[in-house]
């Protein structure tokens, strides 16, 4: 049994995956500092794989104690989450956000190859196409300059892992996701921002549940269908499932370079009024929005052409957009 180091193991998408990795046979052992998480995301963790994962409350920060870690824990595979996320926040803080998520991956680097540990999954992001040149986007795409320090720790994440993979025994997938959503089908974890949420859908499902006066809407002349952003909304499981996918890849030594780079998306664009619509669809609540300027930053579109990750991950998306809506407000209504 493969023993799997998840790290931001208790947030949204981690979480998500230390569940689909423990229902796959998986040892996991998390390390989550709890700034953007709680501990109870490990009870039920373990309330829905009937497994307790073993966790490490330790800041990757410390490279003390990243290498006390390595020295007594032996492991198979690292997949890495741990890292800030608010786009606005890394623009007002850019240092916290340089020091914290590429601080981190170079001390954790550092401890795989030095205990040879050979496989790495990254957590990167589709902002590293910033505006795609054509859609929908493929694995070929440029990366662009980043529009905010968030999305330039990705992008030089990347080119960190890189430049060690050549000269090292690591190999590693980064996996660029696109735009993920909603909630574990037991609606026992799901997202939760703390503060004012950073993303759509726990503002739809917030001003849904009462706890939000109105939600807004940056930008109505975006040139598509109805004036909105277009994004590509994956179902959190499927994300999650594709990391175990990938990890996979490794572990058998299937990968066909040291760094390959995978699109994790659904394929399919949809603008903010249509994800608006059909969450009153599926969940029969009205929601209160209003039309407001566009926001700095924000691109117009980005959709995934999944492909390569069809092909040679043998990895698809599975759940709908519908699915995805009312898993999150599932989700919210445990919150009340």
């Amino acid at each position: 049994m493969a023993k799997i180091l998840v790290t931001g193991g208790l947030g949204y998408i981690g979480s998500h995956t230390v569940v689909e990795l423990q229902n796959k046979d998986f040892e996991v052992l998390i390390i989550d500092n709890l700034s953007n998480s709680t501990i109870d995301v490990l009870d039920k963790i373990t309330s829905i794989t009937n497994k307790k994962p073993s966790y490490f409350n330790i800041d990757l920060k410390d490279k003390i104690e990243v290498q006390h870690f390595f020295k007594e824990n032996k492991v198979d595979g690292v997949i890495h989450f741990a890292a800030s996320k608010a786009v606005g926040e890394s623009v007002s803080k850019p240092l916290e956000y340089y020091e914290n998520n590429i601080g981190s991956l170079v001390y954790l680097l550092k401890e795989m190859k030095e205990n040879k540990v050979s496989n790495f999954i990254f957590s990167s992001s589709c902002t590293v196409y910033g505006q795609a040149d054509e859609l929908p986007i493929t694995e070929n795409a440029s990366v662009k300059p980043a529009e905010s320090p968030y999305g330039n720790t990705k992008k030089i994440g990347e080119e960190i892992i890189k430049d060690t993979t050549k000269v090292s025994n690591i190999n590693a997938i980064a996996l660029r996701y696109f735009n993920p959503i909603g909630a574990h089908e037991s609606a026992k974890i799901g997202e939760l921002p703390i503060g004012i949420p950073q993303n759509l859908i726990p503002f739809v499902t917030q001003t849904a549940a009462g706890i939000r006066k109105e939600l807004s809407i940056f930008g109505s002349d975006y040139p598509t269908t109805d004036g909105t952003a277009v994004r590509d909304y994956i179902h959190v499981v499927d994300l999650a499932k594709a990391h175990i996918v990938a990890l996979t890849r490794l572990l058998n030594t299937k990968n066909k370079a040291a760094f390959e780079v995978f699109n994790i998306g659904t394929g399919k664009g949809n603008s903010v009024l249509e994800v608006i619509n059909t969450f009153e669809k599926v969940t029969g609540k009205k929601l209160n929005y209003k039309l407001v300027e566009r926001r700095e930053g924000d691109i117009t579109a980005a959709y995934a052409d999944t492909t390569i990750a069809n092909n040679e991950l043998g990895w698809k998306a599975g759940l709908s957009l519908d699915e995805a809506l009312l898993s999150a407000w599932k989700w919210q209504e445990t919150l009340k």
